[in-house]
């Protein structure tokens, strides 16, 4: 067995995505999917996953990918995250007997740090951005020759999330759209690769002040982009990945805008009538569907409730992580 061929940063096809679902079977959840109520809307409830998020999927494909070609150095395997990719590879790491050394933002909430350290990783905390600690990360990467993993921006990674597509068809084949929360793409990647194979439309929400997919798609390739959203620590990427690029130039993917206000509004929803306690960067998935939250609909369709659901329209809206802190519900 070889890995994939990645030297082109946006080479990301369906065959990955299969073949990441045949890898990490058996090493993490399947997805649950539940009736929102009888608007047609359902819940892919993502946020049971291993470590609280999607990201275990990356992370099992990453690792599983190396081991099986017996490419880890004696220093393990290190990464930059806001928190959720780090525990995924922490967790992963663990379990495949590797050592993990996980680089966050000083603002990483200290959930996710206790987690983090709870793993066995060894936690650095460095800068106020995502940035500053994926520079910290790349430094430690050619000091120690640590094999570098990241928080979305790999073909492994974006295929690992991939594989919660497949999941939800199995369950809902007949689905129209599904609706996801982008921050640097990983996931929208590997969603919307799966979801356009299957001919189902892909809805791709980012708060108004981390819109790193909506700015790479006007400015037609990643741009960085200001920081500033009650999302960040999930969703706080300066750039959207080539690999979400790619994926979003399909006719079957649209991009919403949404408020902070509406985002912090779909999370205590979510909590008042489906008792979810879930991070706002779930909440800003249900948030982007008209009546998700209750924001106005703006001239320029980007604005909250941006995307409407037509008569009967199967939607599934990705509740992605619940890493979270019950005190601010």
């Amino acid at each position: 067995m070889t890995l994939p061929d990645h030297t082109n940063p946006t080479s990301l096809a369906y065959p990955d995505i299969e073949a990441a679902a045949a890898r990490i079977a058996g090493q993490v959840r399947p997805v649950t999917v539940t009736q929102r109520g009888n608007d047609g809307i359902v819940f892919a409830l993502e946020f049971m996953q291993h470590t609280g998020t999607f990201k275990a999927r990356g992370a099992q494909n990453f690792i599983q990918a190396h081991l099986a070609e017996g490419t880890f150095p004696e220093a393990g395997v290190t990464i930059a995250s806001g928190g959720n990719a780090g525990l995924a590879c922490a967790w992963a790491a663990r379990a495949a007997g590797v050592p993990a050394t996980v680089f966050l933002p000083t603002t990483a909430p200290s959930v996710k740090v206790e987690r983090l350290r709870s793993y066995g990783a060894r936690v650095e905390l460095v800068g106020s951005e995502f940035a500053e600690a994926a520079a910290a990360c790349q430094e430690f990467v050619e000091s120690s020759g640590a094999l570098a993993s990241h928080a979305y921006d790999h073909p492994l990674i974006a295929a690992g999330a991939g594989t919660l597509m497949t999941e939800i068809l199995e369950q809902v084949p007949d689905l129209d759209t599904v609706v996801v929360s982008v921050g640097g793409g990983g996931l929208f990647a590997g969603v919307a690769t799966a979801a356009t194979h299957h001919g189902v439309r892909t809805v791709a929400v980012e708060p108004e002040n981390c819109r790193a997919l909506s700015a790479a798609i006007e400015a037609g390739e990643p741009v960085d982009v200001t920081v500033d959203s009650v999302a960040a620590d999930s969703l706080g990427a300066r750039r959207a990945t080539s690999l979400a690029l790619e994926a979003a130039r399909s006719d079957l993917v649209t991009s919403v805008l949404v408020s902070d206000d509406a985002i912090i509004e779909a999370r205590q929803r979510l909590w008042d009538e489906h008792r979810l306690a879930v991070e706002h960067a779930a909440a800003t998935a249900l948030a982007g569907v008209s009546g998700g939250g209750r924001g106005k609909t703006a001239s320029d369709g980007k604005s909250p409730g941006g995307y409407v659901p037509a008569e009967k329209e199967k939607v599934c809206v990705v509740l992605c992580g619940a890493n979270t802190s019950l005190s601010d519900l």
